[in-house]
């Protein structure tokens, strides 16, 4: 994407986002601009202290009682850096909601803002479950929980995906960094929509990736930090027991096909349930609701929630 182009998409973003900043924990309707013109409820609940704890849950208009079977995900990308917020997930969200499904738009610290190691990952892990302790007051029975990250986003959907293994890594001194977690509280999902996702963390620092995204991430280079990069790198709990769908723009100049190539491939010799799709378009096409690129997206989703 050229930058002119990146920066046009941003700032609409924003200015699309802008009334979604001075929701707080009380309920507001909205009108999006899908393919159906519903209200939907929206409902901002923080999950701990900090400003970027929070999650935004989008519900679409249901008549009568029927409850909202399953919730998808959304987690959005920026290289996990601060200055990239949950205002790219929020017209995903939308959609979402206007095609049926209930949304939850995840914010979470990122590097620059109290994020990185190995807050970022825990904020992941709460953000999550926290939708679980919401659902029921808004009539959502969870049994299929999708996750859709775009870029940065995907990479934290891939690795939350395998929260089940991460003590079975060999790896207890990233494990122990981590904030202990109630097992029986925890939140799983059942698939994944990953939208040219970092899914290869040791390849992506290699390639020195958007200026030293995956070091500034983890606080320093594998080489320094070789245990919590493996830990932090989904390629690491191959093969996970749910699907992953490895949505790559062709067009993509930000993140490299590569990223999506090579961990369908190593799933797949695990025998893990994980597929490669090509779509036309690039890196922002993918979370651009008028796209094509994006619709695939939205279309794999409802599969994983059927």
């Amino acid at each position: 994407m050229t930058g002119l182009r990146r920066r046009t998409f941003l700032h609409r973003m924003v200015l699309g986002a802008g009334s979604a900043a001075a929701v707080g924990v009380s309920s507001v309707s909205c009108l999006p601009q899908g393919a159906e013109e519903a209200s939907l409820k929206r409902h901002k609940y923080h999950y701990g202290e900090d400003p970027s704890q929070w999650g935004e849950l989008f519900l679409p208009d249901r008549s009568g009682s029927a409850p909202t079977r399953g919730a998808v995900i959304v987690i959005h990308g920026g290289y996990w850096r601060s200055q990239y917020g949950a205002e790219l997930g929020e017209p995903l969200a939308k959609d979402l909601a206007a095609h049926g499904m209930a949304a939850w738009n995840l914010e979470y610290r990122r590097a620059g803002n109290g994020g990185g190691w190995p807050t970022t990952f825990d904020d992941i892990l709460s953000g999550i479950d926290k939708l679980g302790d919401i659902a029921g007051e808004h009539g959502i029975e969870l049994g299929p929980v999708v996750a859709l990250g775009h870029s940065a986003g995907g990479h934290l959907a891939a690795w939350a995906a395998g929260r089940d293994r991460l003590g079975s890594l060999g790896l207890p001194d990233a494990d122990r960094q981590l904030k202990p977690r109630d097992s029986g509280h925890a939140l799983h999902l059942t698939g994944v929509v990953s939208q040219s996702g970092l899914l290869n963390l040791g390849e992506a620092e290699k390639l020195d990736l958007s200026n030293g995204a995956v070091s500034n991430l983890l606080g320093g280079s594998a080489t320094r930090y070789p245990v919590r990069h493996r830990y932090a790198d989904p390629m690491t709990a191959i093969p996970l027991p749910v699907p992953v769908y490895a949505v790559h723009a062709m067009e993509d100049s930000t993140v490299p096909i590569g990223q999506s190539e090579s961990y369908v491939t190593a799933a797949r010799n695990a025998a893990g349930f994980a597929s490669l799709l090509k779509v036309t378009g690039d890196h922002f096409d993918l979370i651009d609701t008028k796209s094509p690129a994006y619709r695939k997206c939205r279309e794999l989703v409802q599969s994983l929630m059927a």
